[in-house]
């Protein structure tokens, strides 16, 4: 075997006896979606790279060439003494966002990399180093992403202090400048007859002259033509555009080798434009045009506000001891700036939703990438024969759909649209039965005090997610606690709030109990409190939390009729409380449905309808249950569904989506379904049920619900329980 290809032998694992491993290898390395590089003794000389590893470094010839001679750039900042020091120690080396600037031609353009990485060492057989195993991931959009999106906040809380429309300009060019790190970023306007550019200030970078002033915009170029048509300018050479290629060394003397512009044009012409050169050549990324897009929209809501404002000001001095048509032209005006206000509140509304679904893309990315991976690994497995690790390549793949499921049970917790099962219940016993959970999941550094309360009242709430809710505030906890640890306390407490303290909780007056949950960690500053319930937003470090679980637990204690109230302070802790509506009945003494350890294995022959509209999923699940000795109907439609229950036949469970075609849905289904059979069991599958569809969020006696994508095990469990079940119902000979 080669020297090359027991390396990697060394480096990737054993893929099994069969075969020809070293080839498989060198397969799955140069395939491998990760960048890879095998560096070779004390000199790191370079012997194996894949396609990902010579995309990053430029493409440049690097194979049998030590790191020090073929890439000069990685050695001057420091790469370089990091290899020697995992060679020398023998200590891997590991980095996140890390920042490597790539110039593959000295005073050639630069392109940054931010990427995450390890430097591993390699060992021969008696445990000498031999080299190093580079592997990472090119996470530039991320980490970008990221750093636009704080300063995008940056520039909100600038423009909340700002007064004058040339305030807000200058924000917005110094805050797009630093962030895209170029060479002059200015906003200026537009005489469309002269077509001439009338900038009063700019931003520029140490050294670069400033355009203040006049400039003849057709002496640089016909992209003028372009502006004038609404249209967003992208150049990432100018000696390469035609528009710019007769007027580059103009341009390169203002130091506009690159550019972008974002027009403002209003009633069909040309009146401004946001404009960012750079002196360099440069290939502008879609983060980065859509980061400009967006301050350029922000800009321009904040400077028609101020102007509104301005606008006002100057009216209202002018109609001061007026007539009454005055009095309306000050109403028309005050009219005129609420609209502006909207629409400013529209564009904070928009801030929002493209954090909230930034992240969601961010995330289901990521699992979408493991999914992907692992199937396509598995793919290639089984056309070579190979089936020892198929198991384990579908288990990643169904982990990463739970992984998913759970992101989306998260996202409707916080938008307040999941399926709650609530039942009367005693808070005391539950905060009882979570307390050893509790004590082993904060750890030994942190005391656990729960105290209940004398004659707590009842409410009606979901047990698990109350669970949930209580474990995702005491894991908070002691991350804030962490490393020294603290003392972490879970009280609840009768409340009755009046008019005037129930207004400051937003809940309407009346019978509460409350749940506190207190440490003594770091606090929260007051921005971070008023921030606390947004999606996406954390605290901790990146990659130890999704910034989802205090939304969800904001979302579920709403939609459960009750409120979440913070109080902290920085260095003295914080208590988090819900507060949750008495419930006044008393608890649920119902029959209760078979357990799953008395359910018999297999059907007698009872039917089972299915009604969904995905033919794959209700070909799956009618194949299933039939398996197991169900007789099984099906249908693709709510109508569909009725008229087999308008047939006559009995039916024992009504198997249904929730969103239908045609008109009906499955809540829609159920409910017609139970006029002709009363205490029919109905079991709800969907992946997001409105309220409407299930009754305000909450489901009937007999009725349950299953959050797709689920497994077809607990689903048959579910469905053999509740036909169980309903038999047990005194009133089941009725039903029948």
């Amino acid at each position: 075997m080669s020297n090359e290809k027991a390396v990697l032998c060394r480096v990737l694992p054993d893929p099994g006896s069969s075969g020809e491993p070293a080839e498989l290898l060198t397969t799955l390395f140069e395939q491998s979606p990760s960048f890879m590089a095998i560096l070779e003794g004390p000199t790191h000389r370079i012997v194996r790279a894949n396609a990902n590893y010579l995309r990053l470094v430029g493409d440049r010839p690097i194979l049998g060439r030590t790191v020090a001679d073929a890439l000069p750039d990685a050695q001057a900042q420091g790469y370089g003494e990091l290899l020697d020091k995992v060679f020398n120690t023998g200590e891997a080396y590991s980095a996140f966002s890390a920042k490597y600037a790539v110039q593959t031609v000295a005073g050639g353009p630069v392109v940054e990399w931010f990427v995450d990485f390890v430097f591993q060492p390699l060992r021969d057989s008696d445990g000498t180093i031999t080299g190093i195993f580079v592997e990472g991931y090119d996470v530039t959009d991320r980490t970008q992403v990221h750093a636009f999106h704080l300063a995008l906040l940056r520039l909100s809380d600038e423009f909340q202090t700002l007064g004058t429309p040339e305030e807000f300009s200058f924000a917005a060019c110094r805050v797009l400048g630093e962030a895209l790190q170029v060479s002059r970023v200015g906003y200026g306007t537009i005489d469309p007859i002269a077509e001439t550019l009338h900038v009063e200030r700019d931003w520029t970078a140490l050294g670069i002259e400033t355009l203040a002033g006049v400039t003849p915009l057709r002496e640089y170029g016909s992209f003028i033509d372009s502006l004038k048509k609404n249209e967003f300018i992208r150049i990432a050479d100018v000696r390469e555009d035609p528009r710019t290629s007769f007027a580059a060394a103009a341009l390169e003397s203002k130091s506009a080798r690159s550019f972008m512009n974002v027009p403002v044009v209003e009633k069909g012409v040309l009146v401004a434009v946001l404009f960012v050169n750079h002196a360099q050549q440069r290939d502008w990324t879609e983060t980065e045009t859509t980061f400009m897009r967006e301050v350029a929209l922000r800009t321009r809501t904040a400077v028609e506000r101020a102007r509104g404002i301005l606008d006002l000001q100057e009216s209202e001095l002018r109609l001061r001891a007026a007539n009454e048509s005055l009095e309306q032209r000050v109403q028309e005006r005050t009219r005129a700036l609420m609209e502006i206000e909207e629409r400013f509140r529209q564009s904070q509304k928009m801030e929002a939703i493209g954090q909230l679904t930034g992240g969601i893309a961010h995330d289901f990315n990521n699992l979408l990438a493991s999914m992907s991976v692992s199937m396509e690994v598995l793919e290639m497995r089984l056309k070579q024969g190979d089936t020892e690790n198929a198991q384990r390549y579908i288990g990643m793949a169904k982990d990463s759909v739970k992984r998913a499921a759970s992101l989306t049970q998260r996202l409707l917790a916080f938008s307040r649209r999941q399926t709650l099962d609530p039942k009367p219940m005693d808070v005391n016993r539950l905060i009882g039965n979570l307390e050893d959970l509790i004590s082993w999941t904060v750890g030994p550094s942190v005391s656990v005090d729960v105290a209940g309360a004398g004659d707590l009242w009842l409410t009606k709430v979901d047990a698990s997610q109350l669970e949930n809710a209580l474990l995702n505030l005491c894991i908070n906890a002691r991350d804030a606690m962490t490393p020294a640890g603290g003392k972490l306390t879970i009280e609840a407490a009768n409340k009755w709030l009046d008019a005037s303290a129930a207004a400051q909780l937003d809940l309407a007056p009346g019978q509460y109990i409350s749940i506190g949950v207190t440490d003594t960690g770091c606090g929260m500053s007051p921005e971070t409190i008023s921030r606390a319930f947004d999606p996406f937003f954390t605290t901790k470090p990146m990659g130890q939390g999704t910034g989802l679980g205090l939304s969800m637990v904001y979302g579920f204690v709403r939609q459960s009729g009750g409120q979440v109230h913070v109080a902290s302070e920085i260095g003295r802790g914080t208590t988090m409380s819900l507060y949750l509506p008495r419930y006044s009945g008393g608890i649920d003494t119902e029959s209760a449905r078979a357990s799953p350890e008395h359910l018999k294995m297999h059907a007698d022959g009872e039917c089972v309808l299915v009604v969904e509209d995905e033919e794959t999923i209700r070909e799956i699940i009618v194949e299933s249950l039939t398996a197991e000795g169900y007789v099984v109907l099906s249908a693709a439609s709510g109508v569909d569904g009725q008229k087999v229950f308008e047939s006559g036949r009995k039916i024992d469970l009504l198997l249904t989506d929730v969103g239908l075609p045609g008109g009906m849905n499955g809540r829609q289904l159920a409910d017609a379904a139970r006029v002709r059979c009363p205490g029919l069991a109905v079991i709800f599958m969907t992946g997001y049920a409105e309220h409407a569809v299930v009754g305000k969020g909450f489901l009937e006696q007999g009725m349950s619900v299953v959050t797709k994508p689920f497994e077809l095990g607990p689903l048959t469990v579910m469905i053999r329980s509740m036909i169980d079940g309903n038999r047990a119902m005194p009133d089941a000979a009725s039903r029948s």
